[in-house]
């Protein structure tokens, strides 16, 4: 066994490279400025009460004016936002207007509050923001709905009948509103963004972890995103490795938790860019209760999964790695390879990344460095992608750090290049701009994505962009 520390992976910006999602692109411009075509304005929906559109409209002024950083003793960590506009960073303008503007009426939510039964409430909420979401749609050229959820509503949402907190499983079947409202809208083909009226206070919430410069970076890079459908920065391809396509593979089950799970794909390629797909009810191991695929399913999937990748880039990938949150059955190995082999795909890695009651501890204050690598073999180890940032100067958490347990079978590549490319992946979530995501986005996604597909009847079309799941 032996410990190393992988060096932290760079991300390219619209005129070089950096760490840092939000120093790069404060310094060199999102990734897409490259492009001299590329669109300069987002064209902002917004759904609330009259209060949350107030506060909104407040928010995104503030956001287009810049926030200065709270203080502290750790300012690579707490950097304030200096602001989304047409000039810097971004370069991008935020356009709202009343004509864009659907209000809800204080009395409709008021009511919902009132409604007895929790199920009762969410579907409620989701029919009055939804009529109200499908008007913008359907007339109006937006580029992102923003909905505002009032403080009252969603606790209301969030609640159950007891009074106790419950966000999932509400007697035999999940309620939650996001994720109904989410599914409910994709096909209208407008990516949301949710948000809470005490989320764009414009002054420090209390009880709120996020600081308001912090809430801004977050809140602009996913409307960035998901309204401009390109990626604020990508990962710096290697040159010398042939062009990879990579591949996470999760699970879900139903909304009722009584019928089998089902599979689903995340593509991403060199930039950032990915495709949902949905796959086909799998079995569930009678010895362990962890679902996986038969070889046609495992086939089938990949064979989907590689003919987008094709669509969107006009090649086939010359490299495949699939990531999985559980380990590989031999019959998934069958099916993949059997896929890869049509597709004439001569390198491939598969990676089970799971998590491990293991541990490391340093003689230090601090836990582990972010990548932090403990090689146990040549095909398993530890890798820490939350941890001490040296860019940071500190842990950036609340809680000691977990590592991720890495086992690879059937590799072309090192356990070593395939982690520096986990750790890579784990800075492609435009969801959030601090640096060290714990899971690759590959898995991060599939789990997001799964959350919302079980909304999802079998005659819906799901979207195949990330942004709509985001």
């Amino acid at each position: 066994m032996k410990v190393k520390v992988l060096k932290e992976p760079l991300l390219e910006f619209g005129s070089g490279a950096h760490i840092c999602p939000r120093t790069g692109i404060e310094r060199l411009g999102v990734y897409d400025t490259r492009d001299a075509d590329r669109r300069t304005e987002l064209r902002l929906g917004i759904v609330g009460r009259g209060e949350g559109i107030d506060a909104l409209d407040v928010w995104l002024e503030k956001c287009r004016e810049g926030i200065e950083a709270k203080e502290s003793k750790f300012p690579n960590l707490f950097k304030g936002f200096g602001g989304i506009n047409e000039y810097y960073g971004f370069n991008t303008r935020l356009l709202s207007s009343p004509q864009f503007t659907r209000a809800i009426q204080k009395t409709a939510v008021t009511q919902i509050t009132k409604i007895e039964r929790r199920e009762d409430r969410v579907s409620k909420a989701v029919d009055i923001f939804y009529d109200q979401v499908r008007f913008l749609a359907e007339n109006r050229s937006v580029d992102v709905i923003v909905c505002v959820i009032p403080e009252d509503l969603y606790s209301a949402l969030t609640t159950t009948d007891g009074g106790n907190d419950n966000d999932s499983i509400d007697e035999h079947l999940e309620y939650n509103f996001r994720r109904e409202l989410k599914a409910r809208c994709m096909h209208l083909s407008v990516p949301l963004q949710l948000t809470r009226e005490k989320t764009i206070s414009t002054v420090p919430v209390r009880g709120e972890q996020q600081d308001v410069a912090t809430r801004a970076w977050n809140f602009c890079t996913a409307l960035y995103y998901k309204g401009n459908r390109s990626v604020p920065w990508r990962l710096i391809e290697d040159s010398y490795k042939p062009r990879t396509c990579y591949v996470g593979v999760g699970f879900y089950w139903s909304r009722d938790r009584q019928t089998v799970s089902t599979s689903l794909a995340q593509v991403f390629d060199e930039f950032g860019h990915g495709v949902i797909l949905r796959g086909t009810p799998v079995s569930i191991d009678k010895d362990d209760r962890r679902p996986y695929m038969d070889a046609q399913q495992a086939g089938a999937l990949l064979g989907q999964a590689l003919e987008e990748y094709e669509k969107a880039l006009s090649q086939t990938p010359a490299r495949v790695v699939v990531h999985k949150s559980s380990r590989f059955r031999q019959s998934e190995l069958d099916g993949f390879h059997q896929s890869l082999d049509s597709a004439r795909v001569q390198h491939r890695d598969f990676v089970s990344i799971t998590n491990t009651h293991l541990r490391l501890f340093s003689n230090k204050e601090y836990p582990p460095v972010r990548g932090t690598l403990l090689e146990m073999s040549e095909t398993e180890g530890l890798l820490y992608t939350r941890g001490l940032v040296e860019f940071y100067k500190t842990y950036p958490g609340m809680y000691v750090p977990n590592p991720l347990k890495i086992n690879v079978v059937d590799n072309d590549s090192s356990l070593e290049e395939l982690c520096f490319e986990i750790l890579g992946l784990t800075k492609m979530n435009w969801n959030n701009t601090q640096l060290d995501g714990r899971l690759p986005i590959t898995l991060e996604c599939a789990g997001k994505v799964g959350d919302i597909m079980k909304y999802l009847s079998s005659n819906d079309r799901p979207q195949v962009s990330y942004g709509f799941y985001m």
